[in-house]
C-alpha cells in the first residue's frame, strides 16, 4: 500500500469511529475536543484525523471552532423538523408520480422485504431500519427524477443521526412494517391521494418517535457520562 492510499485507509477508519461516537453519544451534542486527542486517542497523526473531521464537518456532523478545536453540532429539532417537511414533499411527490407513470414501476425488492407473513419478518433493529432507509430512497428513485433522488439522498444523510434510533423498540418495527406494506399496496392500486396521506402520516409519526427517544437517550448519556471533553 502506498503512502497516500494508506493515509485514505486511517482517515476512513477515524471518520468511521468518529461517526460511530456521534451515533452512541460516546460524543454527545455539543462536546468540544482537539485533534491532538483524538489523534491520541485513536492511534492516528493529525493529517488523517483532520481530514476525517472535514468530511463529518461536510455532513454536519461537527463545526470546527476558531482556535477552539472541533465541537459535536448541537441537535437543532427545528432544522430537523424543516428536513423531515422537506422529506414528506419530496417523497409525496414522487409517490404521486409512480401511481400515475407509464407503465409498472419497479417495486419489487420493497415487495419482497415488506409484504411478507408476519412469522418471515426480520425484527433485528439495525437490519430494519437500513431496509427502512432503502425504502423511502427507493420509492424516490423509482419514479425516475435524478434530481429529486439527489436532494432526497442529502436529507436522508443528514437525518440519519436521530432516524438510526427509531427501531430501538419492537413496536415501531411492527409499527413500520405494517405502514410501509398499506403504502406499498396503495401505490400498486394507483391511488395517489391516499398513498401520500399514509406516507404522511408515517413519516410524521416516525419523526415524532425519534424526537422523544433521542431527547430521553441524551438526558441519559448526560446523567451516566464522566464531564464533556472540552478543548
Amino acid at each position: 500500500m502506498n503512502q497516500k492510499a494508506e493515509r485514505m485507509s486511517l482517515t476512513e477508519r477515524v471518520y468511521g469511529a468518529l461517526k460511530q461516537e456521534i451515533f452512541d453519544f460516546a460524543l454527545l451534542p455539543g462536546d468540544r475536543f482537539t485533534e491532538k486527542e483524538v489523534a491520541e486517542r485513536m492511534s492516528a497523526s493529525r493529517t488523517p484525523v483532520r481530514e476525517a473531521l472535514t468530511l463529518l464537518q461536510r455532513e454536519g456532523f461537527v463545526d470546527v471552532l476558531f482556535r477552539a478545536g472541533w465541537q459535536v453540532k448541537p441537535f437543532d429539532f427545528h432544522k430537523f423538523d424543516q428536513l423531515y417537511e422537506l422529506r414528506i414533499i419530496l417523497e409525496q411527490a414522487a409517490v404521486r408520480k409512480l401511481c400515475e407513470m407509464d407503465g409498472k414501476p419497479d417495486l419489487d425488492a420493497l415487495k419482497n422485504f415488506w409484504l411478507v407473513a408476519a412469522s418471515d419478518r426480520q425484527d433485528d433493529g439495525p437490519t430494519v431500519r437500513e431496509a427502512d432507509e432503502r425504502f423511502h430512497i427507493h420509492l424516490v428513485e423509482a419514479c425516475g427524477n435524478e434530481e429529486m433522488a439527489r436532494v432526497h439522498h442529502n436529507i436522508t444523510e443528514r437525518l440519519r443521526i436521530i432516524r438510526r434510533i427509531d427501531f430501538t423498540q419492537r413496536p415501531r418495527i411492527e409499527a413500520t412494517y405494517q405502514e410501509h406494506a398499506k403504502i406499498l399496496r396503495t401505490i400498486i392500486k394507483r391511488r395517489a391521494e391516499q398513498a401520500q396521506l399514509l406516507l404522511k402520516s408515517h413519516i410524521e409519526e416516525s419523526q415524532a418517535e425519534v424526537r422523544k427517544i433521542t431527547l430521553h437517550m441524551l438526558h441519559e448519556a448526560r446523567q451516566t457520562q464522566s464531564p464533556p471533553r472540552s478543548a
